[in-house]
């Protein structure tokens, strides 16, 4: 594939088992093919499940930074004027209900809502059994707050949700979870990004969707936007950028939807895509 600095204008990147790696570092290679795409007016576009706040504070500090894109797609936003540019919740009694079936199984969930993390307090104290290591671990217990019962917490605040997430130590219910929660619940996203975890959006808030708003907004056309990913969530993203990158160490799901695949998260593999263009 031949690959032009002048016809790339916005660049998007997961962020865990993508642009960082397995540590959550942001190598130096990294950083730099960002800094320079940056420098040929090149948008860098971080696009993750995560909330803005707890995108490393490393890469919200970049000057360059403009849009971001949240929550997996259920929020877009000017980091410059704080504008909301795309937002796509689950609506409360759905989110409710979700959190009701959940219930019966063995594992613990939170959701976001406003722009922050909240949990059942006797979930939030089982961190360390459900998540799948110490950094989610830690993330729970600094990014989500706990409330005693999560869906009479939503039933007080009233307003949509913008994602649930659930762990199981379980893969065969974590598996089953992801085939049956867009079957028994109606316009539903349902993805994963880590071992052991299940995320669940409206369907509209999905990686793919937003990165289109945010182009359209932009002016720009697909075949200008790259993408890069590793996990389920990131498939619909690759499929609708002009050229999507799947890392090495991608799902088999996502290099089959991706143009091209590049190295592993620990080779840099983003900076060896960036550096091609940019020596074009």
């Amino acid at each position: 594939m031949n690959l032009k600095s002048n016809q790339i204008r916005l660049i998007a990147f997961d962020l865990d088992g993508t642009l960082l790696n397995a540590a959550k570092v942001l190598t130096p290679r990294n950083k730099a093919a960002l800094e320079h795409a940056a420098e040929k007016g090149i948008l860098i576009v971080p696009t993750t499940g995560r909330l803005f706040d707890a995108i490393p504070e490393e890469i919200r500090q970049f000057p360059f930074l403009r849009y971001a894109i949240t929550i997996n797609g259920a929020a877009v936003f000017d980091t410059e004027t704080g504008d909301n540019i795309y937002r796509a919740e689950i609506p409360l009694e759905q989110a409710i209900e979700i959190m009701s079936y959940l219930d019966k199984f063995p594992i613990i969930y939170d959701c976001y809502k406003d722009n922050t993390g909240w949990m059942t307090r006797s979930m939030w104290d089982q961190a360390e059994v459900f998540a799948p290591n110490a950094y989610y671990v830690s993330s729970i217990r600094t990014r989500r707050k706990p409330v005693p019962e999560l869906k009479e917490y939503l039933r007080q605040q009233g307003g949509s949700v913008q994602k649930i997430q659930l762990f199981s130590t379980d893969p065969a219910l974590r598996t089953a979870l992801l085939k049956e929660l867009p079957t028994r619940f109606s316009h539903l996203a349902v993805s994963s990004s880590v071992e052991r975890n299940v995320e669940i959006n409206h369907e509209a808030a999905n990686k793919g969707a937003a990165l289109t708003a945010l182009a359209s907004r932009l002016g720009l056309d697909r075949s200008q936007v790259m993408a890069f990913g590793d996990g389920l969530n990131d498939i619909s993203m690759i499929r609708e950028a002009g050229i999507g990158v799947a890392m090495q160490n991608a799902v088999d799901e996502v290099k089959a939807a991706a143009d091209l695949i590049t190295g592993s998260c620990e080779e840099s593999g983003v900076a060896e895509v960036i550096e091609q263009i940019l020596q074009q």
